[in-house]
């Protein structure tokens, strides 16, 4: 399949935030997103900022056009053995795609590559929660989180908005 045809005018950068802000930690990604944009990020049109309440096959054409993407969602405890904040690149998975409402960052690789596109470099951000109950907020170890968080997303986008040349930004909730 040859690759699939991309809007020139996309932002190089893409930072996708997964998470359901009704769901206590789950919101992290969310909150994260909002914390860049209050310290002025994506005002240079090099960082499309986009949140989400979960991965869909459809976020696969998000990456179409892209110079670097990182993901940012919530670990469940326990996942990260590393003060609870981790970045890591990501790869496709090859595994079948089982269908579902929501799959991983690999799994949207991987259907970008089934579609022709061209993929970016790809990573996540993954920060530990604790509480992911309905109605309850950002529990304390996830706020503490958060600041470091923000600190190496903030250095992800200066180490790769160096590698991009795009003036172009557009940042909006994904539907």
């Amino acid at each position: 399949m040859s690759g699939h045809a991309c809007d020139p005018s996309v932002a190089p950068l893409l930072v996708l935030a997964i998470g359901n802000p009704s769901r206590g930690d789950d919101a992290v990604g969310p909150v994260l997103i909002e914390a860049l944009r209050a310290a002025g990020v994506g005002g240079d049109g090099a960082v499309e900022l986009m949140t989400d309440f979960q991965l869909q096959v459809e976020h696969a054409l998000d990456l179409c056009g892209r110079s670097a993407v990182l993901f940012v969602d919530a670990a469940r405890p326990g996942a990260r053995g590393d003060g609870g904040v981790a970045l890591e690149p990501v790869d496709p998975d090859a595994a079948p795609l089982v269908l579902s409402h929501a799959i991983t960052p690999a799994a949207v690789l991987q259907v970008a590559l089934r579609l022709g596109v061209t993929l970016p470099p790809c990573w996540l951000l993954s920060i530990e929660g604790e509480s992911f109950d309905l109605g309850t907020e950002l529990s304390l170890a996830v706020r503490q989180r958060l600041s470091r968080a923000c600190m190496l997303a903030r250095g992800w986008i200066g180490l790769h908005a160096s590698d991009s040349d795009s003036s172009v930004i557009a940042t909006h909730p994904a539907t």
